[in-house]
């Protein structure tokens, strides 16, 4: 059976939103439900099959990238479709078609200086490209929508107090941010909350900014940033009163998380409160796929893995947390994503100045992938609240946070 065969099989087992697909020898076929298509993919050259067999997602992903295929309409309704029809590989792999690949960076553990360089891969682009698509805070993580109206700027914002609020920050108090970006909330809760406040980051790009914003206000005395390793901070044997963790434990992979988590009981006071802000899975990653390199992982995030809410919570009953409130954000994370892509689309001339095409393409499958993933639910974002001991001083509701 040929490529073009094979492919024809798997697109007429999809079931959802109508599109079309124009094979490389100008051919077409309708597939999904009846209608007038979605979106249409247009295959320019022909597949390699063989690669499409292993690892269905990488394969499309880097016949993106590489200009072989493209996509009229939007790319997230395409993904989105390919999501909710995900039992279509496992299909193929009961085919006998599938084949164990590489091993997932996630899976193994890293040394210090590899997480610090899986780090930079990604953050350490150049501020000058974060800028052109995030928001003036250079707030990089899900924001939070008090209407679907609000601009990015004004649900960053609403993120950092909303996030900041739920730890009860007392004036005085010492806060840790683990994973601190480019220093929005640090800085936020210095000059709102007037505490004493350190981020930590393994980010040179990041650490760099995060400096020249803490001199530009003059808040050496309250606030400061470190280019350092959560684990380098918790063995000097300094403690906080609050610490939030925001976008951050993605990047830990499976086998540091519950190192992670010790490290943050060990930073926080016996009285203190901690928060954790992290995307996590709907469902644990299926055996066949922790065997291999998922797109994202190879060109995006490399060493990155989500895991589940009850993966994570189990981490932290483990180590004696108690877990005080959780809160699912998930559909402001999709629109936090469909505002980015909305900034990167108008500045993608600059981009592809600064990149190259391949480079826009590949950032604009991750924006609107991810986008999808949050539509559909395989993906969603908790917010978590822990104490090392019983608080009592803490509200008995929410009222405080959300009036």
């Amino acid at each position: 059976m040929n490529a073009k065969h094979l492919l024809h099989d798997l697109f007429s087992r999809a079931k959802g939103e109508p599109f079309r697909v124009v094979y490389w020898d100008g051919s077409s076929g309708c597939y999904g439900d009846e209608g007038e298509p979605v979106f249409t993919v247009k295959l320019l050259k022909p597949v390699d099959i063989g690669a499409f067999i292993e690892n269905l997602a990488l394969a499309f992903g880097e016949a993106y990238m590489n200009g072989d295929i493209e996509v009229e309409g939007d790319l997230a309704d395409l993904v989105a479709l390919a999501l909710r029809n995900i039992a279509l590989e496992s299909s193929w792999r009961s085919m006998g078609m599938f084949r164990f690949v590489r091993r997932v960076t996630g899976g193994k553990r890293r040394s210090l200086k590899q997480q610090q360089k899986d780090v930079a891969a990604h953050y350490d682009l150049g501020n000058a490209f974060f800028r052109l698509w995030l928001d003036e805070t250079m707030t990089y993580s899900c924001a939070f929508f008090r209407t679907p109206d609000d601009t990015i700027e004004e649900a960053q914002r609403n993120k950092l107090d909303y996030s900041l609020k739920k730890l009860r920050l007392r004036p005085g108090e010492r806060l840790l941010d683990i994973g601190s970006g480019w220093g929005a909330l640090i800085l936020r809760a210095a000059e709102q909350y007037g505490v004493y406040a350190m981020g930590i980051t393994l980010s040179q790009e990041q650490y760099n900014a995060s400096l020249d914003a803490i001199k530009a206000r003059g808040l050496e005395d309250r606030v400061q940033v470190r280019l350092q390793h959560y684990q380098q901070l918790a063995d000097e044997g300094v403690i906080f009163d609050k610490i939030i963790s925001i976008g951050m434990i993605e990047h830990v992979g499976k086998p540091h998380l519950k190192e992670f988590v010790r490290c943050v009981r060990k930073l926080l006071a016996p009285q203190g409160v901690a928060l954790l802000h992290h995307i996590t899975l709907r469902t644990p990653t299926p055996e066949y796929a922790q065997h291999t390199v998922s797109w994202e992982q190879k060109y995006i995030f490399p060493g990155g893995y989500i895991p589940t809410l009850p993966e994570m919570l189990g981490h932290l009953s483990e180590q004696g947390f108690i877990i005080l409130d959780v809160e699912n954000l998930r559909p402001h994370y999709r629109l936090t994503l469909d505002r980015w892509s909305e900034r990167f689309e108008q500045n993608v001339a600059k981009v592809r100045e600064m990149y190259g095409e391949r480079f826009v393409r590949m950032w604009r499958l991750y924006l609107r992938g991810a986008s999808a993933a949050f539509r559909v639910g395989t993906h969603g974002v908790h917010q978590t609240l822990v104490s090392k001991e019983v608080v009592d001083s803490l509200p008995l509701t929410r009222a405080d946070i959300c009036p």
